[in-house]
């Protein structure tokens, strides 16, 4: 089920809201909550529920384990076991053929079978948030919830189970405790006015760019020089408005079920700096990468080289994590290398006009997406190729397409990130907010077009 179907638009989504609102008990809200995400999640593949009813019973039980634990040795042990659970069934189900096939391509004789695996839609969202609970509770940061139908609605939340933003139980703990409270206006408007806008961002913009992008790209080598700049200019607009689009849906409905889902984006191209535009992209990612895998390694506590070592490390695995792709850990390494070369050479990029910095990080940030949206390096390397050789000639450029583009900057440019919209509260908003949904359901014309992050 994806948020811009008639199915979750016209049944699953009232019904859940007007039945959550009716209840009066935390309790039945959570249960409720809890249901929902299956049901959810389920629409897709029903038998993949239990697989997540497992992850999630597993980090439920080691967190009750860890806080009962009689030594910190033992508490450790019990961290390990459920982390080590939930790579596990995250390596089989997304890595396994990648590993097999790289193994194949380096020992011919006696490689590994390739399985006919599907992939769990939002597997790798749902182990970054059981493994994070995990941690902090042996950390101590936050004490292990002895509640488990609130524990379930956490992990099953629909808005943000499969495609993120990647949210830790500590940050919306305050909610979860006070979810049986009475609705709130402000939070309603802003819950209509993020999934609006949201929606927007996904049909009228994403989709409406992807209608271009992805015929050119499915036939790469006949791009022209003109044709592969629409591409990685159309792609690099695409993905921010599909992913923040999402997000900012994802924020709307916690808002309408009384949870306060954390910020995701923050107008990441208009960075200067590959450290600031990683501040400002995919922010819960970039943060738990920075918690859990990059202090773990160690951080800047040993040293320079080992800070650069732990740099790349980290955005290497942030790669992997995208998808089991060379592709992906190439995307990741480049910008591993590119956050080396920002602490390295900072303060003469921060002499560059403001301007001019922007612009630099703005084609470093697109070169990646090439990598990033290629299927493998023959057609990445093409790509690049053509981007910068403008002898190629091919496919014939279109003024639609452009067209497009100059909405995507103008909104990207022009107009403030949804979190800082004002979103009234009173009847007199009502239409506005109902406006929007039709003009997006209107240009829906009835195709339920998957997220990007879907595949991650």
């Amino acid at each position: 089920m994806v948020f811009n179907s008639d199915i979750f638009l016209f049944a699953f989504l009232p019904v859940v809201y007007l039945l959550f609102w009716s209840l009066q008990g935390k309790r039945q809200r959570y249960l409720l909550l809890g249901a929902a995400g299956y049901v959810f999640y389920g629409w897709w593949n029903w038998r993949f529920c239990f697989l997540l009813l497992f992850s999630s019973l597993v980090s439920f039980f080691t967190g009750l384990a860890i806080d009962r634990s009689p030594n910190r040795g033992a508490a450790r042990r019990w961290m390990l076991l459920a982390i080590g659970v939930d790579l596990t069934l995250l390596g089989f189900f997304k890595y396994y053929n990648f590993f097999a096939s790289s193994v194949h391509y380096l020992l011919p004789v006696g490689a590994l079978p390739i399985l006919n695996i599907v992939l769990p839609v939002g597997i790798s969202f749902y182990t970054f948030h059981t493994i994070s609970y995990v941690i902090d509770v042996y950390q101590g940061k936050i004490k292990a919830t002895r509640d488990l139908p609130e524990y379930l609605t956490y992990v099953n939340l629909f808005s943000q189970l499969v495609a993120g933003p990647i949210v830790r139980f500590r940050e919306i703990e305050r909610d979860l405790e006070r979810i049986d409270g009475p609705p709130r206006n402000d939070w309603t408007a802003r819950g209509l006015g993020f999934f609006v806008v949201g929606l927007i961002k996904k049909v009228v913009i994403a989709d409406r760019i992807a209608a271009f992008v992805d015929p050119l790209l499915k036939h790469y080598s006949a791009m022209s020089f003109a044709d592969s700049w629409v591409a990685i200019l159309g792609y690099t607009a695409q993905i921010y408005f599909d992913f923040s689009g999402y997000s900012d849906m994802a924020v709307g409905l916690g808002y309408l079920f009384a949870l306060r889902i954390p910020q995701n984006f923050d107008s990441p191209y208009r960075a200067c700096g590959i450290t600031d535009f990683w501040r400002r992209w995919h922010m819960s990612l970039s943060r738990w990468l920075r918690d859990y895998l990059y202090f773990s390694l160690g951080g800047n506590r040993s040293g320079t080289a080992r800070t650069y070592l732990n740099l790349m490390l980290t955005m290497l695995l942030g790669g992997l994590w995208h998808g089991a792709n060379w592709t992906f850990v190439v995307w990741g390494g480049y910008h591993g290398a590119l956050l080396i070369v920002d602490r390295l050479a900072g303060s003469f990029y921060r002499k560059l006009p403001r301007v001019l910095y922007r612009a630099q990080t703005m084609l470093l940030v697109m070169i990646g997406w090439v990598f990033f949206r290629s299927d493998n390096f023959t057609m990445a390397l093409t790509w690049l190729g053509k981007l910068f050789h403008p002898g190629f000639s091919g496919v014939t450029l279109n003024w639609h397409s452009l067209a497009w583009l100059a909405v995507a900057a103008a909104w990207t440019y022009g107009l403030r990130e949804t979190w800082d919209f004002r979103f009234g509260a009173s009847r007199r908003w009502a239409p506005v907010y109902a406006m929007g949904l039709v003009f997006a359901y209107f240009l829906m014309n009835g195709r339920e077009t998957v997220f990007l992050y879907f595949q991650f």
